[in-house]
Formats: structure tokens, C-alpha cells, sequence
């Protein structure tokens, strides 16, 4: 899913959302969100050391430097759903106060009260009131409620997004691919209980629908994707045209234009049909219900590009990056619920430092505060999907950006490939770190390079593009987009695919099949030739070449 030019379209909030905005805006003026947030954790004295599942209980661990005082010597634990704040959810045990305390609970998985997807708080009661001492903290391990652990189809990083009407096992085998991604409108497969061939599925106390139709589609489709020894990535959207899912739109992404819109998880009926979603995806994309198995899932498109893909009408890099990481905990924990081995990834653009839409926020901020939530509330093993295009999109030199807009600092206005070193590098921070201190999976999930300005730049970049990504080990994926040029994108310059819109195959199609196999020699030769240096040297050097200009090709 790409995007294509600047959306500068306004859109009109009603007027509590404009206060909400308004209120927001003036406390970020006096202190930043993170330290804001530091400041009030220093406020609560009890730390949840741990949350996670052990047999049918929750367990948590608890520690306090000041065990806090109450009339009753006790702490209260709360289970809140997402949309919910502080002492305003259910209290799920209680225990005594102290230093380091553990309490337990039942998860009551798939029931009414199912805590899978909840978060937890602790409290104390003074004065007859109930007072939060604890930040927020969700379960961490899901994976151990799993009903399936199915080995992930892990063969290699090449892949491309796929043009169905050529999507054959010939096809993808003479090209060499090891992996598929592709577009799932969770709007689209929701449905109603009255409609004709519409899927029942009982979740947490509720019955949910799906469409038949189109979710059997999906399902033919993947496991022939999996027969050719596929590993298939889904990406999660949501186009807020549905008609059974108009409760999966968030209330600030109501009444907006846009592509895509932000999940619901401020009111409880979208809050209870995104866990079903979740774990009907989960369950039937298993690999063990013959539907066919999804290894790796992919919430939202460029989710930073705010008025693009993660429409909400509030500006509040915090607001919004609050209400994704929201939908995150419930997708990954409902997905890891049901097969242990899926990866979930959150999904942000190559503008790293500068944004050409005003509507969008900074790639480098939107990651920063997304890991902030999640290490506050319970550090799990999110994986980052990135997509280092060139800049400008339609730039056709991989190997040699415009000095304006591609750097070699932290500074760089955008992340290539080029300079992909820079994101690789800021992944290894300790704060960024997976629970096992490992670097987290990073999925280059859709990268393309143009035609329009001629075969050849084509052709190197492609090679220059995955060989790149390639040569470093916590890349798992390089995701080509496309498989045919889009006419659409065309009037942009995009002529993306690796074959035209005859069918005609491009010479990229070449040699994109010849990388990754015992024929790479010659791809590198080829792409060494038009870029007038050894790609290998040019590769395992880093050498980073630059031109002037701001990338506008004539």
C-alpha cells in the first residue's frame, strides 16, 4: 500500500475533539510526552515487575521502594480494557501491601472476562477511595495460551507483493521468492449474522461473523501460497467502509477521507470485535485448520503518515501514537494467543527526520514514543516493518540519493537504503532491545524502485536494494513492490513492477530472479556495470554516494 503524493486534505473535528486536541497541544508545550509521563510514574510507588501467564492464572510481580499507605494494608488489582483509565475496571484480586508481593488470578481465556487483552494496575484504598500506584502493565507472554506452535516457513528474505493473475508456483519459483505479502481489509471480512454464508465464531462470551465469501477467498489463496513453500506476511487495514465493522473506526477517526483509519479501542464494542478479529485470524491462519498459515502479521500502513493510512483527527504525536499501541497489545496478544511463532509489526515510513506531508508524523518519533509504551507497560517482542524508498518516491538511483535528503548521521532527513545502516544501528540501543535483549526482527515489508526514467536504474537498484538488505543479518525480509507497474502510481512516475502494464517483463524481472541464487554473480555484474563500481565493494564498504540537488530527475 503506497502512498503515492501529499494528501494535504482538512478534515473538520467536532468541537470536543478540537478541545481534546486544544488541551493536549498545551501540555506538550510544557513538557515533552515521555518526561511528562516519568514524572507522573515517580508518583507511584509500586512497580509491576512482571505480568504474565502461567497455567490458567495470571501472575503478577510486584515491588515497592515505599510500600504506599491505605486504610487496610492491601493492594487492589485492577483489570482495565484498553479504553478504560485507572481504578474504573474490575478488581480481579487483592493481597497484602508490601516490598515484593506476588498475586495471582484467573485468565479466564476465552470467556467474557477473558484478561488476555487487558491491562492491569494496582491500588490502595485511602480515605475510603480507591488510589492507582501503579502504571499500567499488560501480559507479556500470551504465547503461552497458544493452541498452536506451528514452525514458521522461514527460507530467506526475498519477496515481493504479489499480482494475482500471475501469482503461479512457476512464476514464483523461476523468480526465486521465499516470501509474500499482501493487503487484509479487516473491514471486509466482517459481517452479520443474517447474511448468507456468513462464519460464526464465539469469542470471550459473544458471537462474532465473518464473510464467507471472501474469507474462503483468502484462504485459497493462502494455501497456495503456502504449497509453492511461500511464507506469507498480512497486512492489517482498516478502510472504515465495512458495513458490519462501522464500530472498528475510532471516534476521532470518524467522519474523515482517508485510506485508512485508526482501530477503535477508545468504546467497548470495537474494543470486544478487534479481540475477535484477532483471534479468528490467529486461529484460522494457524497452519493447522487447512485455511492456510500466516507467519507474520503487520499492523497498519505507514501508521506515522497519520491523514494516509492511521487517519484520527487529533495532531497529538502522543494521542495518537497511545491509541496504536493500544490496538498493537490486542492484536499481538490475541494473534500470539492463538499460534506462539507469529511475528507482529508496527509499520513506519522512510521519513525519519523530515515529513512532506504536514499531516504526518516523524518516523524517528513515532518509533521512539511507540517503544516508550511498550516497555513502560510490559516489554514484548514487537518486530519493526520499514520502508526505506527512495526520496523523492520516484528517485530512480539506490545507490545515489540527493545529499539534501540522505545523510549519514541520525540526522538524515530520510532513511534509504542506502543509510539503512543508521536504522540498524539505533535498533540495537538497549531501550529497543527484545525481552531476550536481542535485536527485534526488521522487515523491509515494501520497498520499489521506478522505470520511468529508464530500464537501467531500474535494474541496479533492485540488485543494490536486496543486496544490501542482504548483507545484514536482523533484516528478515525485503518485500519488492511490485509484481506489475500500477497505472495509477504511473501518473506519479512510480512505474514500480517488474512487468509493464502489457505484460511485458522488465529487465529488473531478470535480474531480481538471478539474485539469491547461483546465478548472482551475473546480476552483480550487470548492476556493477551501470553503476561504474563493484556493488560487492560498494556494499560490504558502505560507501555512500551522494548528488546534488534535491532528487528531481530531468
Amino acid at each position: 500500500m503506497k502512498k503515492i503524493m501529499n494528501d494535504r486534505r482538512k478534515h473538520r473535528p467536532v468541537l470536543w475533539m478540537a478541545l481534546t486536541a486544544m488541551i493536549m497541544t498545551v501540555c506538550m508545550a510544557f513538557a515533552c510526552p515521555q518526561n511528562a509521563m516519568e514524572a507522573q510514574a515517580a508518583g507511584r510507588p509500586v512497580t509491576i515487575r512482571s505480568c504474565t501467564i502461567a497455567g490458567g492464572e495470571v501472575v503478577l510481580q510486584l515491588s515497592a521502594d515505599s510500600v504506599p499507605g491505605s486504610d487496610d494494608g492491601s493492594y487492589y488489582i485492577y483489570a482495565d480494557e484498553v479504553w478504560q483509565d485507572g481504578t474504573s475496571g474490575e478488581v480481579v484480586a487483592s493481597v497484602g501491601a508490601g516490598a515484593l508481593v506476588t498475586v495471582s488470578f484467573p485468565l479466564q481465556y476465552n470467556t467474557e472476562k477473558s484478561n488476555l487483552s487487558r491491562k492491569f494496575l494496582v491500588a490502595v484504598k485511602r480515605g475510603g477511595q480507591m488510589v492507582q500506584v501503579s502504571d499500567e502493565h499488560y501480559i507479556t507472554n500470551p504465547e503461552a495460551v497458544a493452541a498452536y506452535t506451528s514452525p514458521r516457513k522461514d527460507t530467506g528474505i526475498k519477496g515481493i507483493l504479489p499480482d494475482i493473475t500471475k501469482a503461479s508456483r512457476e512464476e514464483f519459483q523461476t523468480l526465486g521468492i521465499q516470501q509474500i505479502v499482501y493487503n487484509l481489509y479487516v473491514d471486509d471480512i466482517c459481517s452479520g449474522a443474517s447474511v448468507p454464508g456468513a462464519i460464526s465464531f464465539p469469542y470471550n462470551g459473544q458471537t462474532w461473523y465473518f464473510n464467507g465469501d471472501i474469507v474462503s477467498k483468502t484462504d485459497s489463496m493462502l494455501r497456495s501460497f503456502n504449497s509453492y513453500g511461500l511464507q506469507v506476511t498480512l497486512v492489517l487495514l482498516n478502510s472504515g467502509k465495512g458495513e458490519y465493522s462501522q464500530d472498528l473506526i475510532h471516534p476521532t477517526a470518524r467522519g474523515g477521507d482517508c485510506p485508512g483509519y485508526a482501530l477503535n479501542v477508545a468504546e467497548e464494542e470495537g474494543t470486544q470485535h478487534l479481540k475477535a478479529i484477532g483471534a479468528f485470524l490467529g486461529q484460522r491462519y494457524s497452519g493447522q485448520s487447512g485455511c492456510g498459515q500466516v507467519d507474520n502479521w503487520i499492523l497498519g500502513n505507514e501508521v506515522n503518515a497519520r491523514t494516509s493510512w492511521w487517519y484520527s483527527s487529533s495532531t497529538s504525536l502522543d494521542y495518537n501514537v497511545n491509541i496504536y499501541v493500544k490496538a498493537f497489545r490486542i492484536l499481538y496478544n490475541e494473534l500470539k494467543g492463538a499460534n506462539a511463532n507469529v511475528r507482529v509489526y508496527n509499520s513506519i515510513d522512510q521519513e525519519w527526520n523530515r515529513k512532506s506531508n504536514p499531516g504526518s508524523f516523524l518516523a524517528r518519533e513515532y518509533l521512539d514514543q511507540f517503544n516508550y509504551y511498550i516497555n513502560r507497560e510490559g516489554n514484548i517482542d514487537w518486530g519493526l516493518s520499514y520502508h526505506p524508498y527512495n526520496s523523492p518516491l520516484y528517485d530512480p538511483y539506490a545507490w545515489n540519493g540527493p545529499s539534501v535528503w540522505v545523510k549519514e548521521g541520525l540526522s538524515t532527513p530520510y532513511i534509504t537504503m542506502q543509510n539503512i545502516d543508521i536504522l540498524i544501528d539505533y535498533m540495537h540501543r538497549p531501550q529497543f532491545l527484545n525481552p531476550a535483549g536481542q535485536v527485534r526482527s526488521i522487515s523491509l515489508a515494501e520497498i520499489g524502485y521506478t522505470s520511468s526514467f529508464g530500464d537501467e536504474a531500474q535494474e541496479a537498484s533492485v540488485a543494490y536494494g536486496y543486496l544490501k538488505a542482504a548483507s545484514l543479518p536482523d533484516v528478515d525480509a525485503f518485500m519488492l513492490f511490485r509484481q506489475t507497474d500500477d497505472a495509477h502510481e504511473m501518473e506519479s512516475h512510480l512505474a514500480l513492477g517488474l512487468y509493464d502494464l502489457n505484460g511485458n517483463r522488465k529487465p529488473a524481472y531478470e535480474i531480481y530472479k538471478n539474485l539469491g541464487t547461483a546465478n548472482e554473480a551475473a546480476a552483480k555484474a550487470r548492476a556493477s556495470e551501470i553503476i561504474g563500481m563493484d556493488i560487492d565493494q560498494m556494499i560490504s564498504q558502505n560507501i555512500v554516494w551522494t548528488r546534488s540537488g534535491d532528487g528531481v530527475v530531468n
